[in-house]
């Protein structure tokens, strides 16, 4: 997505709480030689998958609600992955249009098997219903039909997304300017291209598009790798779990940043190594980083982005 491409690299060049540090971003392109490690998709083994339709509708009900799940403790992404394929597996309507957009927050709940209010629980519904009303207005209820309407394009369902769904419009403004991130529009488009393998559902001609997506995982890693750096009062805020304001500088600047920095990783690879990496290739590969060191400390933001 060049408008994600372009804002992120605008606030890097204005940034003033975090720092792109291009040599570490040498050093580590050095000490990898340019092979990013292959992460598979759905290596944990937690995602729904019938290589038809339902996967489609799965995945985008999945990257609806993939957001925020720090402020509870026990809660992560493999659970909402592997509840919704539980429930999928139990009952194959559990995620029909017309049931989303009548799911309330206890009956979310009871879909993911989890035993408490979820975080931002109220939005996390309003989300399914938005889901579920503009599927059945426009797209005969299904994600599928979503998907074959952009033509192979990742650009272009990523637009159709942000147009249809404003769930799905991670924008903010920095320094009165726009900036696009999109990280749950992108990450629905990997997932497709993941699980079907660049094939059917998962065919784009430009895969290679795609950014990074900004959440708070991968931003930790890259500062672990002494890639992203960041200023005193912020670096002091994130390690004391303080919360940073969602649209406020320092959090626009660490997730742009975020994009900016693998960015100049995937160039530099090309350069050196001649290597034409995916974006996805290295994010997978971070998150992946990230996931099994959860002792990394990480911004907190509640968001419904990321």
């Amino acid at each position: 997505m060049e408008a994600v491409r372009a804002s992120a690299a605008w606030v890097a060049s204005r940034s003033s709480h975090v720092t792109v540090d291009l040599q570490e971003i040498e050093k580590v392109v050095d000490k990898i030689q340019g092979n990013v490690p292959k992460v598979e998709w759905d290596f944990e083994g937690i995602h729904y998958f019938d290589n038809g339709p339902l996967t489609v509708q799965y995945l985008f009900v999945l990257d609806a609600l993939n957001f925020c799940f720090w402020p509870d403790k026990d809660l992560s992404y493999d659970h909402l992955a592997s509840g919704l394929k539980l429930a999928l597996e139990k009952d194959k309507t559990a995620l029909d249009a017309d049931r989303l957009k009548n799911y309330t927050g206890p009956q979310l709940r009871q879909l993911l098997n989890w035993p408490r209010p979820l975080p931002i629980e109220e939005e996390r519904v309003r989300l399914l219903h938005e889901v579920g009303l503009e599927l059945e207005r426009n797209f005969g209820g299904q994600a599928a039909n979503l998907v074959k309407s952009a033509g192979n394009s990742a650009a272009t369902l990523i637009e159709l997304i942000t147009r249809h769904f404003p769930g799905f419009r991670d924008h903010s403004l920095y320094k009165g300017h726009q900036v696009f991130l999109y990280k749950r529009a992108q990450i629905f488009v990997a997932d497709l291209w993941g699980a079907f393998k660049g094939q059917n559902y998962g065919e784009f001609n430009d895969i290679n598009s795609i950014t990074i997506f900004a959440d708070y995982i991968v931003p930790a890693v890259l500062r672990e790798l002494g890639i992203l750096k960041y200023g005193s009062n912020l670096s002091c805020s994130i390690d004391s779990n303080s919360e940073i304001v969602p649209g406020s500088e320092e959090e626009v600047e660490i997730r742009a940043c975020s994009i900016y920095a693998v960015e100049k990783m995937r160039d530099l690879i090309g350069k050196k190594f001649g290597k034409q990496l995916l974006s996805i290739d290295i994010d997978l590969w971070l998150w992946s980083c990230g996931v099994q060191n959860m002792a990394l400390s990480h911004h907190r933001t509640l968001s419904i982005y990321y």
